[in-house]
């Protein structure tokens, strides 16, 4: 068991999955705060709840320090103290506006001691902008037809940046709206999910989004929440999911209305959301909630249940999980854990499948970690899956070897392999991602050959990625653009160049066939996604690797892939097969479909000879492998 699992069992009984959460800790000399924590006071929630019969609006706000707390708003001329808030047991403070109406705009006064200040709603669902006000806003129920996400087996990822995805340059950030009409491609390409980059509301109107200045809120240079709630549909008609990025491990650090919320803090750090000490300190500032304290927890946890029952979202990419379970991102040193930040990932993913059922989390821990994809019951995070770092920096450092001879396939070998609680789909895996093309570090084609980003060895190489993507076992992930070259790196302000589609047409329907093939649309490679993975052929000296997948075995279903990672092609190339029969080539990225300067080597069906080779009972020793190219082969179904 790893180091940590000490913390893990301390974490269970501090908190369990069933527990209440963990109270504030002794040595906070904050006000009294409430020994039972609540969502809401005087039968309202936490926040803005408009009151049906336009009986105006109930506000609750969580401010155990303040002396006074108020609402201002358009209903009063924003005039502090015309509607005075009562004080709770809790902490909380709560009254009703009959005034008040849907659309308004709002804000809480406070004063603590001489000083008086005004704050965003920490649970406002609508703002203005970062820096404005909170706005009154009632969701309408949802009306979309149930929707049910494919199982992890199934799921095809592609990551996207609402502000770039469909954007205009020139003409600010792309929206909801936007990448709504890009829905039906992605649909014809194959996508059955969608991750979708954090839109929590951010500092000004162009960010990736890991920079949440209200955290309820959805960007309003984006379309706020009606416009999320229509995309979120919208993709399910389309028979897409959606995963939400979120980021708990820090927020802000601009533009943060929570920060010193109600006055109060320790050591000049953030109040009673945030750690006041050294366990505040993140890569992303001082900015790390107190996962201690039940009020910050239930923030956090109603939050992700916001994003579930209001949106009605299939799942929730955690971003930088490592930050949440420790310190300083070294979660095996016992001294730097953060018990309390791991019991809260526990909490959150049992309350999430308890609302819904096959609900998706997936944990940007990129630790390599079992233990995070590990049940709850047997002290793991009960993260869904992970996004593999043991899958995608092997394979990049592979491919964007100078030399062929630098070319290691015992990292390839190593990438394929991994697993976690030996299940293939606990992992996401992906050669391009927002991190991997960006932070000193571009696009495949860019990286492979930065003069001449869509050169043969460019093309060819970058593509190999996709094909290892879609033949290992584990969860396919693509980042926009990836499927027609887009090169560079990944910026916010600089949109997709949807351009290059019709350019590279040839290299997207590659990657249509490779994600047609993984989901085994034409029912002869049904073992793409099935649990096995056997390697078979390994050559060092040519640097051709062989394997094949399956799940149950047998013709339909066994899958054998053959990489060439030389630019030297090879004829009449000998490699093992399981069975006898005719063998189909279902895929030869070498196909002159996919560029005209592709040369068609390989053959299109070859016949196995009861031959041992490679282990297995059969050989077929026509295939031709051309340089950089990949070759999938599978029987039809008897």
């Amino acid at each position: 068991m790893p180091n940590h699992a000490t913390f893990m069992e301390s974490s269970l009984t501090v908190l369990s999955p069933l527990t209440s959460p963990k109270q504030p800790r002794e040595e906070s000399t904050a006000a009294p705060v409430a020994q039972k924590p609540r969502a809401s006071t005087k039968e309202h929630p936490l926040g803005a709840t408009l009151l049906a019969g336009g009986k105006g609006v109930a506000f609750s706000v969580w401010a155990p320090n303040a002396e006074t707390v108020s609402v201002v708003g358009e209903f009063n001329s924003w005039k502090a103290g015309a509607h005075p808030l009562e004080r709770n047991e809790n902490g909380t403070w709560s009254g009703i506006v009959s005034s008040a109406r849907e659309g308004q705009e709002y804000r809480y006064a406070l004063q603590r001691g001489e000083a008086k200040f005004t704050r965003v709603d920490p649970r406002a669902i609508k703002v203005t902008n970062s820096i404005g006000n909170g706005v009154v806003w009632a969701p309408q129920p949802r009306t979309a037809a149930p929707f049910k996400a494919p199982t992890l087996d199934r799921l095809i990822v592609y990551e996207l940046h609402i502000g770039t995805f469909n954007a205009v340059a020139g003409e600010g950030p792309g929206t909801f709206a936007s990448a709504i009409a890009k829905l039906p491609y992605l649909r014809d390409l194959g996508i059955n999910a969608i991750e979708v980059m954090p839109i929590a509301e951010f500092a000004g109107d162009r960010s990736w989004g890991y920079n949440p200045a209200h955290p309820w809120a959805v960007e309003t240079a984006y379309g706020g929440p009606e416009g999320f709630k229509a995309f979120v549909d919208a993709a399910h008609r389309e028979g897409i999911a959606v995963i939400l990025d979120v980021v708990y491990n820090h927020f802000g650090p601009g533009d943060l209305s929570l920060w010193q919320f109600d006055g109060w803090s320790e050591n000049n750090l953030g109040g009673i959301y945030f750690y006041n000490d050294w366990r505040a300190s993140t890569p992303w500032g001082e900015s790390r909630p107190d996962y201690g304290r039940g009020e910050v927890r239930s923030y956090i946890r109603d939050n992700a249940l916001m994003w579930l029952n209001l949106y009605g979202v299939d799942g929730l990419r955690w971003d930088a999980t490592v930050y949440v379970r420790s310190c300083s991102g070294k979660p095996h040193d016992p001294g730097d854990a953060l018990h309390d930040g791991w019991s809260l990932c526990q909490w959150l993913n049992n309350e999430l499948r308890r609302a819904r059922p096959g609900f998706i989390t997936i944990a940007e821990d990129l630790r390599d970690d079992t233990w995070i994809v590990k049940d709850t019951g047997g002290g793991g995070a009960g993260f869904s899956a992970q996004w593999d770092g043991a899958f995608v920096h092997p394979v990049r450092a592979s491919l964007l070897a100078a030399e062929d001879q630098q070319r290691d396939l015992n990292q390839v070998i190593s990438a394929l392999r991994c697993r976690y609680e030996d299940d293939a789909f606990r992992r996401v895996i992906y050669s391009e991602s927002h991190d991997e093309v960006a932070n000193g570090k571009a696009r495949l084609p860019s990286e492979i050959d930065p003069s001449t980003t869509d050169s043969y060895p460019a093309r060819k190489r970058s593509v190999l990625g996709a094909v290892l993507t879609f033949t290992a076992p584990g969860v396919p992930m693509l980042f926009q653009g990836q499927e027609f070259l887009e090169d560079g790196w990944f910026r916010d302000e600089v949109p997709v160049d949807w351009a290059k589609l019709g350019e590279h047409a040839g290299i997207h329907a590659l990657y249509r066939d490779l994600v047609h093939l993984r989901l085994d649309r034409n029912r002869y490679s049904a073992g793409l996604c099935g649990q096995h993975l056997e390697i078979n052929h390994v050559n060092h000296a040519q640097k051709i690797l062989g394997y094949r997948r399956w799940s149950e075995g047998g013709a339909g279903d066994d899958v054998m892939i053959v990489i060439n990672f030389s630019a030297q092609p090879v004829d009449n190339y000998t490699i093992g097969v399981p069975t006898g029969g005719t063998w189909c080539v279902r895929l030869n990225t070498d196909s002159t479909a996919y560029s005209g300067d592709f040369a068609d080597q390989g053959p299109a069906t070859t016949d196995a000879q009861p031959d041992p080779h490679d282990g297995y009972t059969h050989r077929i020793i026509t295939v031709a492998l051309a340089p950089y190219s990949a070759l999938i082969l599978s029987q039809n179904r008897c």
